[in-house]
């Protein structure tokens, strides 16, 4: 059974420094996928730990070493975070974004096409992977990250025009 969703994605630093942002947001865009909540923001070291170690246990599951890496990283410049809806959209981001490391990342991906780095080069280096986009793992996880991110006032319920075209 299909049923509408939504899902978070953020467009990381590596993103933002690039001026790539609105080439990511309209790859969502020409998917029809339907924004309902956006904006930039500079995330503390509070926020992400709650974002990455209580929502996504990556101290748990990688260690600290890798946490500190990543806060690092996402506290070097702002971010844009997002908000999509559609009918089963947080695996179809997670197909669109492609695999978390770029280098393994699928053909026509956002990370194919704008992200190349290894893991292995990017522990080696002692630098966070710089892979563009976070998109929330499955829905429970979507929904615990939208509510760390977005009031309810910051998120929008309209009709996109293409709805006509899909129902």
């Amino acid at each position: 059974m299909t049923h509408v969703q939504r899902t978070l994605v953020v467009l990381k630093p590596d993103t933002v420094g690039r001026s790539i942002t609105w080439e990511i947001i309209s790859r969502f865009e020409r998917a029809w996928l339907h924004i309902v909540g956006m904006k930039m923001l500079r995330p503390d070291k509070k926020f992400l730990h709650h974002h990455y170690e209580t929502i996504g246990t990556m101290i748990t599951r990688h260690g600290q070493d890798i946490f500190d890496i990543t806060i690092d990283m996402m506290t070097k410049m702002p971010i844009i975070a997002m908000v999509l809806e559609w009918v089963d959209i947080v695996d179809y981001v997670r197909k669109m974004v492609g695999s978390t490391e770029p280098k393994s990342a699928a053909p026509w991906t956002i990370r194919w096409d704008y992200a190349h780095m290894s893991y292995a080069h990017a522990d080696a280096s002692k630098i966070g992977i710089p892979n563009l986009v976070h998109a929330s793992g499955n829905a429970e996880e979507a929904e615990k990250e939208i509510k760390h991110w977005f009031s309810p006032e910051e998120l929008f319920e309209y009709s996109p025009l293409h709805h006509a075209f899909t129902r």
